[in-house]
Parts: structure tokens; sequence; C-alpha cells
């Protein structure tokens, strides 16, 4: 899966981690203890959110790329 969501990726000292946010996916997050490891985890859990969605007959919001509050 190709990633078209914005990630908003961070390190955070009280986590020991990379922090991945997918703004547009309300609540999808992700982490890992490198970048890379953070961006495979989010590329995972973005395709896990929209499966939940589909399941529940939720819509999925379209990919917009850059947002302006990022």
């Amino acid at each position: 899966m190709s990633i078209k969501y914005e990630l908003i990726i961070y390190w955070s000292d009280e986590d020991h981690s990379f922090i991945v946010e997918v703004p547009e996916l309300l609540g999808c997050m992700a982490d890992g203890a490198t970048y890379e490891q953070a961006v495979m985890n989010a590329k995972v859990v973005i395709e896990e959110w929209i499966e939940t969605a589909r399941e529940l007959g939720r819509p999925i919001p379209e990919p917009k790329g850059r947002l302006l509050y990022a």
C-alpha cells in the first residue's frame, strides 16, 4: 500500500521513540524505535484503520496531501 495520507513524525523523549500521527484518520497513530520503523508501523496502522472503518460502514477520508495546519 502506498501512503498518500500526511504523516506527522516527531521524536518523543517521554516515550523514547518516534511518534507518527495521521491527522486525516482520527486517532490513527504509530510509534517506533527508529524513524523507518515508525513509518513502517504507520503503514500497518493505516491499513488496519481503513479495514476497520470499512467493516463498520464508516466513511474513509480521501487523502488531501499537505494540510495547512501541519
